[in-house]
């Protein structure tokens, strides 16, 4: 019997009931090892998308303040450049 992502390499023998529970167990172990490798992998990416979070809404005050610069200078522009 194969798994979504493969065969397992294990077969699942039907009235296999006395060693179903060694199988059970180890296979029970890999999936929690891979939920762990996914948990992980789920962990580092909130925080790299956290950083990034953080790093988008500096970027973007940065980009407002530049504005409104701007906006200042062309409204000061018209007056200075007057003779």
């Amino acid at each position: 019997m194969s798994g979504p992502n493969g065969d397992l390499g294990v077969p699942v023998e039907a009235g296999a009931e006395g060693e179903d529970d060694g199988f059970g167990q180890a296979e029970y172990a890999a999936i929690n090892s891979m939920l762990d490798q996914i948990n992980s992998c789920l962990d580092h990416l909130e925080e790299k998308n956290d950083h990034l979070h953080a790093r988008l809404q500096e970027l973007l005050e940065s980009n407002r303040q530049t504005r409104l610069e701007f906006q200042q200078q062309l409204g000061e522009a018209p007056s200075d450049a007057s003779p």
